[in-house]
C-alpha cells in the first residue's frame, strides 16, 4: 500500500513493488494479517506532519503477524516457517512481504488467531502503557473513554486484571460486550458526569482517555488527580492540565507484545475483531475506521 501525497482515503493505492530483502539483523515476513489504526489516518492526512512527516511515496502500517520467509545475516532465534507477531517502525506492514527487525518479533502462540495477532501491537502496547501510567489498584475505580474501541477494549480488560472496578464509556450497542467483560457500562452524551458519579459511588481514582474531545476535562471534573489521568490523543489538554500522555511509544517492545500474546493464548485477554478486509479494499477499511464507532480492531488480510 502506498500514497504519494497527503489526503483522504482516495490517495491510498495498492501497487506492485520489488521484493524486499532483509539486511543484517532483519527478517522477511509474509504477512497474514495487519491491523489499521487511527494514528495512521492522522499521518496520511498530514495532521501529524510536524511530529511524523511522511516521505513520499510512503507506505503505511505498524502491526503485523505472519510467517518468516527469509533471514538476514546474523539473525538467530527464528527460522524460516516460524509464525510470528511483530511491528515495524518503517510504515510498511500493509503489504504482502515486510522486512522487520528481528528484535521486533515474538512467536505467535497457538491460541492467538492470525487476526488478533496482526491487530495486537499498536492497540495492545498503547493500552498496556496507559493502564500502567494510571497504576490502578485493587478496589479502585478506573474510567475508560471509547471503551469498546481498539485501545479501549484492551485497556478495560487490563485494568480489570489489576483488580480495579472499571467503568467504560461507550454507545449502548457495546454495553453488552462490556458487561460480559466485567465492565460497568456508561453511555456517552449529556449527563455523563452524573452517570459516572452514580456508578462509581462518587469516587473515581483514575481515568484513561482513548478518544479526546473533552474527556480530560471530564476526568478533572470528577476529581481525578492529573497524575492519575492518561490521554493517548488529547495532547493540547495534556499540556494545559499536566496529565500523562503515555501511549504506544512507552511500551513498544517485543517483550510487552509477548506478554499480551500470552494473555490471549491463556484466554485472559480478548482482541475484538470488528471486520477483516483484503488489502485491495484498504480504502473501505479506513472509511469504516474513520467513523469511530468500531468495536475492537479492523484488520487487513493481504
Amino acid at each position: 500500500m502506498r500514497f504519494d501525497r497527503y489526503g483522504p482515503v482516495d490517495v491510498l493505492q495498492v501497487v506492485d513493488v520489488a521484493r524486499p530483502t532483509p539486511g543484517a539483523g532483519q527478517v522477511l515476513v509474509r504477512v497474514k494479517a495487519a491491523g489499521i489504526n487511527p494514528g495512521e489516518v492522522s499521518i496520511r492526512e498530514g495532521r501529524m506532519h510536524a511530529r511524523f512527516p511522511a516521505t513520499f511515496p510512503s507506505g503505511e502500517g505498524s502491526d503485523l503477524a505472519g510467517v518468516v520467509e527469509e533471514l538476514g545475516e546474523g539473525v538467530s532465534g527464528f527460522g524460516v516457517g516460524d509464525e510470528v507477531i511483530g511491528f515495524t517502525n518503517e510504515r510498511a506492514s500493509h503489504a504482502e512481504l515486510v522486512v522487520v527487525e528481528a528484535g521486533n518479533l515474538t512467536r505467535r502462540p497457538p491460541g492467538v488467531s492470525w487476526e488478533a495477532a496482526g491487530a495486537l501491537f499498536v492497540a495492545g502496547v498503547t493500552a498496556y502503557a496507559a493502564v500502567r501510567a494510571v497504576a490502578p489498584h485493587s478496589g479502585e475505580t478506573v474510567v475508560v473513554s471509547a471503551a469498546a474501541g481498539g485501545v479501549g477494549s484492551l485497556a478495560v480488560q487490563l485494568a480489570g486484571r489489576a483488580g480495579a472496578r472499571v467503568i467504560g464509556i461507550a454507545g449502548e450497542g457495546n454495553h453488552a460486550w462490556l458487561r460480559e467483560h466485567g465492565v460497568v457500562a456508561a453511555s456517552y452524551g449529556e449527563g455523563l458526569a452524573a452517570r459516572i458519579r452514580e456508578a462509581s459511588g462518587g469516587r473515581v481514582d483514575a481515568f484513561i482517555d482513548t478518544f479526546g474531545g473533552g474527556y480530560v476535562e471530564l476526568a478533572l471534573e470528577l476529581g481525578v488527580e492529573p497524575r492519575r489521568i492518561d490521554t493517548i490523543t488529547d495532547f493540547a489538554a495534556a499540556h494545559r492540565y499536566g496529565v500523562k500522555t503515555e501511549g504506544s511509544a512507552a511500551a513498544a517492545s517485543a517483550e510487552v507484545l509477548a506478554e499480551l500474546a500470552r494473555l490471549i493464548d491463556a484466554g485472559e485477554l480478548e482482541v475484538p475483531i470488528a471486520r477483516t478486509y483484503p488489502l485491495e479494499q484498504v480504502r473501505d477499511a479506513y472509511t469504516e475506521l474513520e467513523r469511530r464507532h468500531t468495536r475492537g480492531k479492523i484488520v487487513l488480510v493481504p
